[in-house]
């Protein structure tokens, strides 16, 4: 039997919070391990019970979901973020994009389509439930993606150092974190921009005024 994906789910409604986890209790292979109620908790928590996937809402006080998103994945790039909102519009979407999460779903969202989500994010994919698709193609494609930058600021940091040739023991030590964090970032960044080797990372960051 495979082993249970570990969930951590953070939101400012109690409600909420007990509605979701009361949804993904039925799962027998999903185990929710924690709750948090504001971005500070989350990135405590994350830290505390290493999730497989967090369930991020957007909007809550003292650290909104983006500014969390950003600092679990400089913390801990393994850990997939899906996000949680009442919003679809294409300014929220980027803004996720960019803080390194790997899906969007609106707190509407049925009981089966959270549980795909949160398998699909698991598997390595990305997760955007069918409102969030619609908002982002609703204008020409090439349009959208010339305005989006999928990478979070660590990611560009270490496509950076990449691109100018330094090795991922020398990134590690410069940004002072680990050398197994600095490889799941490379992996991380070949996956979003579709790019297969270190040459092909170094040609995208010269092509953008990287280096």
């Amino acid at each position: 039997m495979s082993k249970a994906i570990r969930v951590v789910i953070v939101d400012d409604h109690q409600v909420v919070l007990e509605g979701f986890s009361a949804r993904l209790e039925r799962e027998l292979d999903i185990d929710v391990v924690a709750t948090a109620s504001n971005g500070l908790e989350a990135i405590e928590v994350v830290k505390l019970h290493q999730p497989d996937v967090v369930l991020m809402d957007v909007s809550m006080p003292i650290m909104n979901g983006i500014e969390a998103t950003e600092l679990l994945k400089e913390d801990a790039p393994e850990v997939k973020v899906l996000m949680l909102t009442m919003h679809d519009n294409r300014e929220y979407i980027m803004k996720v994009m960019q803080a390194g999460a790997v899906g969007y779903m609106l707190k509407e969202i049925s009981a089966d389509k959270m549980v795909q989500a949160i398998k699909t994010v698991k598997q390595g994919s990305t997760y955007f439930c069918e409102s969030v698709t619609q908002t982002l193609f609703s204008q020409p494609i090439n349009s959208a993606r010339a305005k989006v930058n999928p990478l979070s600021r660590r990611e560009e940091a270490v496509l950076k150092m990449v691109a100018q040739g330094n090795s991922s023991k020398k990134i590690a030590l410069y940004l002072n974190i680990s050398y197994r964090t600095v490889e799941t970032h490379r992996q991380n960044i070949k996956h979003k921009l579709d790019l297969h080797s270190t040459a092909e990372l170094a040609k995208y960051a010269i092509d953008r005024g990287m280096v």
